[in-house]
């Protein structure tokens, strides 16, 4: 086989190579856009089984009423919901799908940090929201996950720091710091999924070059036969 058959060939093999790691990757943007379906549907449900079992009522004087946190729980719980649930069952592995997953994701973490009143425990549903968006193994939608968490701590711990942090008056770089853990987990997970694509590029060549291999021998095969 001379050098230019063999640099064509070798091309070809990097092509197929490449269109089949697309191919899995896009399967793994639609598996996980539908896990993210059950998950926000979930986790809205959830929010309202919390605002009714920690503040279902308010009162004033003798007057009994539903909680502010009911109705945050169900209307704007659903609200953060209702895009990404939509664009899941139109758009299922699309970029755009994906990143409105991710704001809808930090929105509803930053909603069941409200209800809980800042819980500390809460919070770590932000790091094990960025874990799940990690499947995805787009560093893109993590970048934006992150947006979304530092200026929601940012702004409400302006404005509404008890809602956050659970305290009235915190340092105003408290948002610094948990900035910073945040991304110190991103970078992480970053790397991982940096290292899991070049895993499966390198599966992807393999698997070609066994296909060919196999199509050689098969063609070797039928032209002994004539």
């Amino acid at each position: 086989m001379s050098e230019v058959q063999t640099d064509r060939t070798a091309d070809a093999i990097v092509a197929r190579a490449g269109a089949r790691f697309d191919k899995w990757l896009d399967e793994r943007h639609v598996t996980t856009d539908r896990f993210f379906a059950w998950l926000l549907a979930g986790q809205w449900l959830f929010g309202i089984a919390i605002a009714l079992t920690i503040s279902p009522h308010t009162w004033s004087g003798k007057v009994e009423s539903i909680h502010a946190h009911v109705w945050l729980a169900t209307l704007l719980g659903g609200a953060i919901i209702s895009l990404p649930l939509l664009l899941i069952r139109m758009r299922p592995g699309h970029v755009m799908t994906r990143h409105v997953v991710s704001v809808s994701q930090m929105l509803i973490s930053a909603l069941l940090i409200h209800l809980t009143g800042g819980r500390i425990e809460t919070h770590f549903h932000v790091f094990v929201s960025l874990a799940f968006l990690a499947f995805y193994l787009d560093w893109r939608v993590l970048v934006t996950a992150t947006l979304v968490v530092v200026a929601d701590h940012l702004i409400l711990g302006l404005f509404l720091p008890e809602s956050v942090y659970g305290i009235d008056n915190p340092e105003w770089w408290r948002f610094l710091e948990h900035a910073f853990w945040v991304l110190f987990l991103i970078s992480v997970l970053v790397y991982g999924c940096a290292t899991t694509i070049k895993t499966w590029l390198g599966f992807a060549q393999e698997v070609v070059m066994l296909e060919a291999l196999a199509e050689r021998q098969l063609d070797g095969a039928h032209g002994e036969g004539s």
